[in-house]
Order: C-alpha cells, then structure tokens, then sequence
C-alpha cells in the first residue's frame, strides 16, 4: 500500500511539473519579437505633450530625451519620424471613510510614452510607468521625477535593441 501511495504521489508530481517543462521548453525555443523598424531607424523625434500635469513635468522629460542625443528634436511632426507621445493619468485607486468622519481617497497615476509612425499614426510602443502613491507633494514630486526618469530609461533600453533583420535577404 505504502509503494502504491509514493507511485501515485510521484506520478502526480510528474504530471504537474511536465506543463511547466513544456512551456519552458517552448520560452527557449520562441525567437525575440522584432523591434519595430521605424524605431530602430528614426533619427528625428517630434515630442508631444498629451497631459502631463504641469508644464515642469513635460519640460522635464523633454529636456532627458533631448539631453540623451539619440533623437534630433523636431518643432513639428510632420519633420519628425516618430512621435513621442507623453501622458499622465490620475485614477482614483481607493475611497474610504464614512459619512461622520469624512471620506479621503487615493490616487493610482501612470506615465505613458506612446511611439508613433510619424507618417503613418500607427502605435509602434507603448511604455507605461507607474507613479509611487504619496501623501505629500514634496514626496509627490519626487515620486513623479522618479517615474519620469524610468520612462526615458524604458526608452532608451528599447532604442538599443538591435534592429529588426529583413528576412528576405
């Protein structure tokens, strides 16, 4: 009985670890997506804020990438061969109190940098960061540098893929 239990048992660690080794073996097999062409190519960067708070916050991320130097910055998009995209969006995350002591709430905000085909409009990227939830604003400004600062790196660590090669060569 007590051999007929450890087979049962050992049967049935096999059979729910065999998934897991399938699909891992299915990760080491599936090839990297490309990096869109247009992102690897592009030389010129039209920068639009489409809400971002303050105007200090968009002055802020402009300057980081216009600082790096991967992109020349452009006045207007059609001269631009992508479009950087940047937002800021503010959700209520929790409400809680009663009616005798007063409701207080909490925000949940995310950075978004969208990269478009400038020509085209099509969304090549999309990359979000989420702020740290704050009490107060000093912590809030910080918070939000922070975020800021992991959008350009998220932007630069995405420039630096290789670039997509053309299979038909």
């Amino acid at each position: 009985m007590l051999v007929a239990r450890r087979i049962a048992v050992s049967l049935g660690f096999a059979m729910m670890l065999s998934p897991v080794a399938a699909v891992q073996a299915q990760d080491a097999q599936a090839p990297a997506a490309p990096l869109p062409a247009q992102i690897a190519s592009a030389k010129k960067a039209f920068i639009s804020n489409t809400g971002v708070g303050a105007a200090t916050n968009y002055n802020e991320v402009y300057a980081a990438i216009k600082s790096w130097g991967r992109y020349e910055i452009v006045a207007a998009p059609e001269d631009a061969d992508v479009v950087l995209e940047i937002s800021l969006t503010t959700k209520i995350a929790a409400v809680s109190g009663s009616k005798d002591s007063g409701c207080d709430s909490s925000n949940a905000s995310t950075f978004k940098l969208v990269v478009l085909d400038a020509k085209t409009h099509f969304v090549l990227w999309t990359i979000a960061e989420n702020v740290q939830p704050f009490a107060r604003a000093k912590t809030g400004e910080k918070n939000m540098g922070e975020a800021m600062n992991r959008i350009v790196s998220d932007l630069k660590l995405l420039t630096t893929q290789p670039a997509p090669v053309d299979a038909s060569k």
